[in-house]
């Protein structure tokens, strides 16, 4: 799964213009342009299309957390310049002050049974005997229960 799909999937899930998207990125300190955006959510086939970057998203998943939760006082965090899955999830996570029986019910609305002691391993350390690294599969189902969850009907 590519960033930019994320980016595509979470921009539909939350009806996020071009515009909203460019003020997210804004709230975690990353200028980005209209243009930018809209090169990220072309398709791959459109000669315009730019593969968004793990730095980029990271600034995009900050910023979501900001605009959804409003700024902490003191220093913003650094975006990351790596990302996975794992990471990707615990973003959204802390942006939509989700808990764990959250995060099960939007896997259920997608048809995705998951109990919580797995889904419990995808947020521990990697260091950990019990982390489970989270494949593309599970973070389609997280994103498709996103979708079903703020958009009903529209899926």
């Amino acid at each position: 799964m590519t960033y930019n799909d994320i980016l595509t999937r979470l921009r539909y899930a939350f009806d996020y213009t071009d515009a909203q998207l460019v003020t997210i990125f804004a709230e975690a300190g990353h200028e980005v342009t209209r243009d930018q955006v809209k090169n990220w959510l072309s398709s791959e086939e459109n000669p315009s299309y730019v593969q968004l970057t793990d730095n980029d998203l990271a600034h995009f998943l900050n910023g979501l957390i900001n605009h959804r939760r409003g700024k902490r006082p003191g220093p913003q965090p650094v975006a990351e310049t790596r990302l996975n899955n794992n990471l990707i999830v615990t973003k959204l996570k802390i942006a939509l002050n989700l808990k764990g029986e959250d995060m099960i019910n939007l896997m259920d609305l997608a048809d995705f049974r998951l109990s919580n002691h797995e889904l419990s391993a995808f947020f521990r350390k990697p260091e950990n005997r019990h982390y489970r690294n989270m494949n593309d599969q599970v973070l389609r189902y997280f994103l498709r229960g996103l979708q079903l969850k703020y958009r009903p009907g529209q899926v």
